[in-house]
This record gives C-alpha cells, structure tokens and sequence, in this order.
C-alpha cells in the first residue's frame, strides 16, 4: 500500500529536495496543493488531515502552526519538521536514530520527528557519544567550528550567491553568528547534554552544498585520556553497523593529505568522521552534505524507518 504524503512548504530548498527523492518511489503517492491555495490554512489542514506523513518544510512560525492542523483524533498521520520549532520539543523524536537504541526506537514508533539542524548533526555526532560514553564530563567547554556551503542559508541567499553582480565579499568565507546566538546552539546542547552552551563559529562559503564540524580537546582534560587512533576506534565501535555513518581510517588519504574539504561529501546522504591531530591535542571533525544528513536526507531516512522500509531507500549512500 502506497505511503500518501504531503510536504507543506515545497518551494524552499529542502522542500524540494525531498520531492527530488521521491522520484521513481512506487511505495509513495504525493499529495500536491493547488499553488494558489498553498498557504491556506483549511487547505493544508485539509491536505495535512489526509496524508500518512506530512513534511514540514517550513519557517518555525509557520511549522508550529502546521503541526496544530492535525486533528484531536487523527492518530496515523506521521509529522516530519525540518525546521528548528520543535527538535528540543517534549512529545518529539529527535530524528538522529543512530545516537542510541532510544532515539531510534523513538524515529520508528513516533508519530512527530523533528529532523536535525545540519550544523547541529556535526556536532552531535562527534559530541553525543563522547557524553555518553564518559570521555568528557558534560560541563566540558566544548568549542566547534564549521564550514559549509551557501544552500543551507536558504533561496534568497543561494540567489544572492549565484547573481552575476554580487559583493566581492561573497567570493571568500565569512564567518557569521558572531553573537554567539546560532538558532542550532539550543539542540547542540540540549541533546548532547552538556551543561555549558557551545562556544560556535560557523562559516559560510562560496560553494553550493557540504560541509564539516570540528571540536578540538586537549588529551590532558579528556576524562579518558585517549590518543587519536584510540579516540578513532571508539567511534568506530560506537557506529558499528550504522549505515549512514562511517568513520575514517587512521591513514585515510583525505585527512592524511592535510585538508578536510567542505564540498567533498556533497551529494552524498552519509556522514563520514575523522580524528586528526597528536597526543596532545586532539580534533574530532563530521564531513557530510548539509543538503543531505543535514536535511532532506535525514528526513528521508527518518520517514523509511517509521515505516519499515529500507533505511537507505530512495537516498545515496
């Protein structure tokens, strides 16, 4: 029986991406709105109400108001939100299933999942296990720096990007959320429970998609002292058999050649991790598309684990 599916807000990028992934699917029926009807709200209630799962592809404001068009006693409709309302929201599965058995059993049985931030996909994956498995304490000062690609900044900005007269400024990296105040910082920190807000320097750069989140440690303020090679093998047990994650070898090339690139994974729905540096300071670093296992794909394999189809299906891995 087809899956019927609605995605409200499929004119944004990550929008559009998911309907991309449909294509050629024949366990899914889209349920499209007549475009001028697209921000009625009785006609998206209307849509919403019938659909098996519906995909909020939507500012916060306007995904909150979505998420409360769902009748009192619809019980089977399935909400994906890819927007920042409700990923530290009680009742919500945080849809990043292989950070623990909990959160995975939540992705396959919830009827709400609120998909991951890109930025905060980074740095959860490298800062959740480490929480969890004891290597820092969770009042640790953990610092993160990121790069990506400018499709995650949304249409207008890609616009901005792509025009023929824009700024000279664009043609390099900029750093931004100097104000320590990224709308990511509250998940950062809520899911990998730390006690201390991140410090956070993201950086937007002239390319269109990927990117990559790093921490740097001192060995010495590890609870677990570790070295990179040991720090590399607890990740790898950590995402053993996790399909979406794959952690680098010692010797990989890409790490070994002295540079992490921001565009390398683009394309790809996985999430690949690296640990380089010495036995005395140590950086842990996420590579993986920010349109990919940082949005629409991630909502993707959230949808086929709740509805028991192959985790990978329709996505690149």
């Amino acid at each position: 029986m087809k899956q019927k599916v609605f995605v409200d807000g499929s004119e944004g990028t990550t929008g559009l991406r998911i309907f991309e992934r449909f294509q050629g699917r024949d366990d899914v029926e889209l349920i499209k709105i007549d475009p001028e009807l697209r921000k009625d709200p009785e006609e998206r209630k209307r849509l919403i109400n019938a659909s098996d799962i519906t995909f909020l592809c939507l500012p916060d404001v306007a995904a909150r108001e979505s998420a409360g068009l769902v009748d009192p006693d619809n019980d089977h409709t399935v909400i994906i939100d890819t927007s920042t309302a409700h990923r530290t929201e009680e009742g919500w599965a945080y849809g990043f299933p292989e950070l623990s058995d909990k959160h995975l059993e939540a992705v396959k049985t919830g009827n709400r999942i609120a998909v991951p931030g890109c930025y905060a996909s980074g740095f959860i994956s490298l800062i959740y296990p480490l929480v969890a498995g004891g290597i820092i304490p969770k009042d640790y000062p953990v610092s993160a720096f990121a790069l990506s690609g400018y499709s995650g900044a949304g249409k207008k900005t890609i616009a901005v990007y792509e025009s023929e007269d824009r700024p000279s400024e664009l043609s390099s990296g900029r750093e931004y959320a100097l104000a320590q105040q990224h709308k990511h910082l509250k998940e950062m920190k809520a899911i990998t429970g730390l006690s201390r807000t991140p410090l956070f320097s993201p950086i937007i750069d002239d390319y269109y998609s990927g990117m990559v989140v790093s921490t740097p440690f001192y060995a010495d303020m590890l609870s677990k002292k570790m070295t990179p090679s040991e720090l590399l093998e607890f990740y790898r047990e950590y995402y053993a058999g996790k399909k979406f994650i794959k952690v680098a070898e010692a010797d990989d090339e890409t790490a070994a050649s002295g540079f992490l690139a921001g565009n390398s994974l683009s394309g790809w729905d996985g999430l690949k991790i690296y640990v380089t540096g010495n036995e005395e300071r140590i950086v842990v670093s996420s590579q993986f598309d920010n349109l990919g296992k940082g949005a629409s794909g991630a909502a993707i394999q959230c949808m086929n684990l709740r509805i028991g189809c192959e985790e990978e299906k329709g996505l690149n891995l």
